[in-house]
């Protein structure tokens, strides 16, 4: 079995740079894998690995400036989640392109799960799905709105041309884990929205602690990495990733004659050139014939 451990934390890192050799020694000797994020304004992340493994690299993020506090949420797969480990120097954690935001100076009201539903189904409370559109396009709550963004970066835009439908409404955000609200919630309190609240843990603390039954939550949760979706209780959904678009797909989008296997599926054969594919099936091949010869293909992750 393996620990899945997603984490973020705001910090003051004055030199991220040199983080990151200790990090990366230390979860490759511990067999750990996945992705880190270090930027000037904290780390975040997803890893995977035995649980002692994880164990010693959240006490070593534990022990980074700022990171005493350090939360994250924890899952357990029984087929590892990733095929290698990168540490990654980045000038944000999380994208949003807005020198100014600083989470560390103040954001929205925190909403535990149990006290989710209640808010959002109140009549002068807006929900905002800040996640992008193919994240929304399988999960999300009842009554939420998409803004049909392709990346964070996109909505400090769709909130100035559409704020004015907004107007004198409570504002409740909420997104995979929590980090995007941290930005989002400090944005909107900077455009002068008094009243911004964001879903305290994200979506995978309410569909890990709230009981299917009593849940406004209606489809799947889009996770960045092989389960490809969690439902309630975090078990592993039915979606598969198609490795043309990285794009959640069904079983039965196999089906359809534009899916071909780690080329395209029905969403992404429009968008890529024929040269595009014929790279892709190359890709294929050499994954094909790295397994034939018992080996590991890096592009096959």
């Amino acid at each position: 079995m393996y620990t899945i451990a997603a984490l973020y934390h705001f910090a003051r890192f004055d030199n991220p740079a040199a983080l990151k050799p200790a990090l990366l020694e230390l979860c490759k000797a511990q067999d750990v894998k996945g992705t880190l994020l270090l930027a000037k304004e904290g780390i975040n992340g997803t890893i995977a690995g035995p649980r002692a493994g994880i164990d010693a690299v959240l006490a070593h993020v534990r022990g980074l400036p700022g990171c005493a506090d350090l939360e994250w949420k924890e899952a357990i797969a029984d087929h590892p989640p990733f095929g290698k480990m990168k540490v990654r120097l980045k000038k944000e954690i999380v994208t949003m392109g807005q020198p100014d935001i600083d989470p560390l100076a103040r954001v929205g009201h925190y909403v535990e799960p149990e006290d989710w539903n209640d808010l959002i189904r109140s009549e002068d409370v807006v929900v905002i799905d800040t996640r992008n559109d193919y994240e929304v396009a399988i999960g999300t709550f009842e009554g939420a709105i998409d803004p049909k963004t392709e990346s964070f970066r996109e909505f400090p835009a769709w909130w100035d041309e559409n704020k004015e439908r907004f107007h004198n409404k409570r504002v409740a955000m909420f997104c995979t884990g929590g980090i995007r609200c941290e930005k989002s919630t400090n944005f909107l309190l900077g455009e002068g929205v008094e009243d911004v609240y964001h879903l305290k843990g994200g979506i995978l603390r309410y569909l890990e602690e709230m009981p299917a039954d009593d849940s406004t939550w209606q489809g799947e949760c889009f996770v960045f990495d092989n389960r490809v979706s969690v439902g309630h209780g975090l078990v592993e959904g039915p979606h598969e990733l198609c490795h043309g678009c990285r794009r959640p797909i069904l079983p039965e989008d196999r089906e359809r004659p534009e899916y071909e296997h780690g080329v395209s599926c029905h969403q992404c054969a429009g968008e890529t050139s024929e040269a595009d594919k014929m790279r892709f099936r190359e890709r294929q091949k050499q994954i094909a014939l790295a397994r034939a010869r018992g080996q590991e293909h890096l592009g096959a992750q």
